[in-house]
């Protein structure tokens, strides 16, 4: 099992507390603490009731992770990217388990800022952003797959996401909150925590030149 908190990976050591039974489920609470940050992880677990112990669950039919929040944890935003599109991407990690919707929209929102003002494509709805990213080639291959599968996957021909309302609730499809969120990760890595290490790089070398009395690295 894999810690909602730190994602360390453990072996559980389950432990439960029975709620009853309403007239549908027998309910519960499972819960570990994790070995290493000594965090609870947290579930409400639902089923059929045990035959002779109505108020005990037999078999679980539904499991829905309530701590932490947001359920398997994502890592934040790097620091490197810009903070307003930063806390929307975090907010979308936070309530993708309540509402892959609301998610998803913050995810396209995310999407859409960093097409018109990383990448340069000219404002319209998101399907055509996406078709001018990748015609211009910029984006790596493996970057472009994937905001290319945002496209199919959220079916965007059927509900398009217009130019003035990026953030739109609009329906979403299975997986793609998860998709866009595991895109936007490679997007920040590529824009702005690779640049930003470059820099570092050659700021660090550049000084060591300095230090040597040669000539520091020509721009690129």
């Amino acid at each position: 099992m894999q810690c909602g908190h730190c994602q360390t990976d453990y072996h559980p050591a389950t432990q439960t507390k029975e709620l009853g039974r309403d007239a549908a489920f027998a309910w519960r609470v499972a819960f570990e603490k994790c070995p290493r940050c000594q965090k609870f992880n947290i579930r409400l677990e639902s089923g059929d009731p045990h035959p002779q112990d109505g108020n005990v669950l037999l078999n679980v039919r539904s499991s829905r992770v309530i701590h932490p929040k947001g359920g398997i944890s994502r890592k934040p935003a790097p620091s490197e990217a810009p903070k307003g599109l930063a806390e929307d991407y975090n907010q979308a990690c936070l309530v993708l388990n309540d509402s892959p919707m609301a998610s998803a929209a913050l995810g396209r929102r995310c999407l859409q800022i960093i097409l018109r003002e990383h990448a340069k494509v000219k404002p319209q709805d998101l399907s055509k952003e996406i078709d001018e990213a990748l015609a211009s080639k910029q984006l790596p291959t493996y970057i472009a797959n994937d905001i290319d599968a945002i496209r199919n996957i959220g079916n965007f021909a059927a509900h398009p996401i217009k130019s003035t309302n990026s953030g739109e609730i609009v329906d979403v499809e299975d997986g793609e909150a998860e998709w866009t969120l595991d895109t936007l990760v490679q997007m920040f890595d590529h824009f702005f925590v690779g640049p930003a290490e470059a820099k570092k790089k050659r700021e660090a070398l550049n000084a060591k030149l300095a230090d040597a009395k040669k000539p520091p690295l020509k721009k690129p």
